[in-house]
């Protein structure tokens, strides 16, 4: 008896854990920090002079919204850089107006916890 109530325990810790992994894989449920679960958009940040050019950078990491704003945050950090970063793409699009180094870009989002694969 007590072997079957067991089984049942753990059945049920199953079924939990794969409904909120399948939610974490949506971009659902909080993760990364995400706290309750509910995302607010990073702001948009608006340049102070003329936009020089954009850089594109490939990320390696983001799982969810959540990754996607500590990204976008990350970038905006940088003074005279705006990031639009896609999930989907893996990629922040930097547009900057004034001469910014790759370092500096790389280190903001690589303290920010994720992987810079490439940028140009």
């Amino acid at each position: 008896m007590a072997d079957i109530i067991i089984v049942l325990i753990l059945i049920v810790i199953a079924v939990f854990a794969l409904k909120q992994t399948k939610k974490h894989m949506q971009g659902e449920s909080p993760c990364c920090g995400g706290g309750s679960g509910s995302i607010k958009k990073a702001k948009e940040k608006h340049l102070d002079g003329p936009v020089m050019g954009t850089k594109i950078m490939k990320i390696k990491g983001m799982t969810c919204e959540h990754c996607v704003n500590n990204v976008t945050n990350a970038i905006n950090k940088v003074p005279g850089a705006s990031a639009k970063v896609s999930l989907k793409d893996n990629e922040a699009i930097i547009s900057y107006d004034r001469e910014l180094s790759n370092i500096e870009l790389r280190n903001a989002v690589e303290e920010a916890g994720y992987k810079v694969v490439s940028l140009s």
